[in-house]
Formats: structure tokens, sequence, C-alpha cells
């Protein structure tokens, strides 16, 4: 699913780099549309929030806690989860999918991760 617009109490959450330099796939579409800050990697600008997928599993996982973290604070977001880490990045929904198993009723992952957590 291609996400074209939110909602002011949605948030589209993205794979990035620790640089910040959103300028393909979803992290261009966040820059864009949903006020990814150009040179900031890391946390909620905007309608987004930037996870770095690029500097190893190790980091995405401490990533996606920090997310997880800050999802659990925020109940009345709605974080819209796209396959981070799975274009150029390089992984797939199996090595990412596992790292969102306890996420928040208001953690919306896309459907290829679900399906993952679904086998497991």
């Amino acid at each position: 699913m291609r996400i074209e617009s939110l909602e002011p109490h949605q948030v589209f959450v993205f794979g990035s780099n620790a640089s910040g330099q959103h300028g393909a796939g979803a992290a261009r579409t966040a820059h864009e549309r949903f006020g990814a800050v150009w040179g900031e990697g890391h946390g909620l600008h905007g309608q987004s929030y930037a996870i770095d997928t690029m500097s190893g599993l190790t980091v995405i996982a401490h990533e996606v806690t920090t997310f997880l973290a800050f999802a659990a604070e925020h109940p009345e977001l709605e974080l819209l989860v796209t396959e981070i880490g799975c274009g150029i990045a390089g992984y797939s929904p199996e090595q990412i999918a596992p790292l969102f198993r306890d996420a928040p009723e208001n953690v919306v992952l896309p459907a290829r991760f679900l399906a993952v957590l679904e086998r497991s």
C-alpha cells in the first residue's frame, strides 16, 4: 500500500540513513510530503519518523526499540510503518518484522511484516 496522504494524527514511518539524505524511496516521499528534514536521519520530524536502516541490523534493532518506546508514549498517534530496511538497505521482511513483535496497538505494520509475524 502506497501512502499518499495522512490524517493529522498519522505519522509516516520510513527507513533512512544516519545522515538523513532522503533522496529515494519512502525517504524521499517523507521529505517531499510529510515533513522529514534533510540531514536528520532519526526520529520524528513533521508527520514522519525516520529509522536508520543503512547502518546494520544492530543499529536497526536499536532504532526500532527507540521507535516502539516513542509509540507507547504517544497512543494518540497512528504510526504507519513502511517496509523499512527492505528496499535500498537490502534486508528481507523475515529479518526486519520480528523487531516489531511487541509493537503497541497504534503501530500499523505493512502486510508482509504481518505475514512474517503470523507465521512465527
